[in-house]
């Protein structure tokens, strides 16, 4: 099942939820930064371990003080127009995601909206390529989220999900 929600993701009781984060993995803005300070200083540290992550590409951490037992850090695109490779690596991004996901047990999943806060990508194609690869996903999993920031972000990913 897939579910479109307006909400804090720091919050939502799933097995992992997705951090859109930077490629030092250590905190930055926006999702990133209110990821790190629900889950404690633990999260930093743990972090700092796992040595960055390359955009695209997805590394996965214990959910310390948050009520998702796991977090899964995926570094998105920054939009650079969108002739630099940016839709094929946001794809990555979710399907890197769900295979650490599958890889770890996870049944149930939440992810924001990846790239289209600081890094710019624009919202309607962002959601597209989410709702996508999460349909493809849908059937290996009991729950997946997309927890949106906006009701403008709702209603894209709705109408992504209601056009088949």
């Amino acid at each position: 099942m897939i579910e479109v929600l307006k909400c804090d993701i720091t919050t939502l009781d799933v097995d992992a939820i997705v951090n859109a984060a930077n490629a030092s993995l250590l905190g930055g803005g926006g999702v990133d930064g209110a990821i790190h300070r629900a889950a404690g200083p633990e999260l930093k540290e743990y972090c700092r371990g796992l040595g960055g992550c390359p955009t695209g590409e997805a590394r996965i951490s214990p959910g310390f003080d948050l009520p998702a037992r796991w977090v899964i850090h995926t570094v998105g695109p920054v939009w650079q127009g969108g002739g630099q490779g940016e839709e094929a690596l946001l794809e990555r991004c979710y399907r890197n995601s769900f295979e650490l996901a599958l890889g770890h047990g996870v049944r149930s999943i939440a992810f924001p909206a990846i790239s289209t806060g600081a890094y710019g990508f624009p919202r309607a194609p962002a959601a597209a390529i989410a709702v996508r690869v999460m349909k493809e996903y849908e059937p290996r999993f009991e729950r997946i989220v997309a927890c949106c920031f906006s009701d403008e972000d709702v209603r894209l990913y709705r109408r992504q999900l209601a056009a088949g």
